[in-house]
C-alpha cells in the first residue's frame, strides 16, 4: 500500500481544485478540472465530479492510479 501524503491546509476554506494544485499533482486549475470532470479523483473513497467541492481537515483525496493524501490542520 502506498504511503499517504499529508497536505497542510490550516483552518482556511479550500476546494478540491485548490487541493490538487497545492499538492503539486497538477500544474494549473484547468488540468485539475479535467481530472475531476473525467472521474479520476476520489474524495473519501467516492468518485467526485464537483470541482468546487469544499474540503475539510480529515478528508482524503486519491488520484486514480496515483498518490493519495489526507488534509491536515498543521
Amino acid at each position: 500500500m502506498a504511503e499517504v501524503e499529508r497536505l497542510i491546509v490550516g483552518d482556511r476554506e479550500i476546494n478540491l481544485t485548490q487541493v490538487l494544485k497545492l499538492s503539486g499533482w497538477v500544474m494549473h486549475g484547468g488540468e485539475a478540472k479535467s481530472l475531476i470532470s473525467e472521474g479520476h479523483v476520489r474524495v473519501n473513497g467516492e468518485t467526485e465530479y464537483r470541482k468546487r467541492k469544499q474540503m475539510a481537515v480529515g478528508d482524503t483525496v486519491e488520484l486514480e492510479g496515483g498518490p493519495s493524501l489526507v488534509l491536515v490542520r498543521d
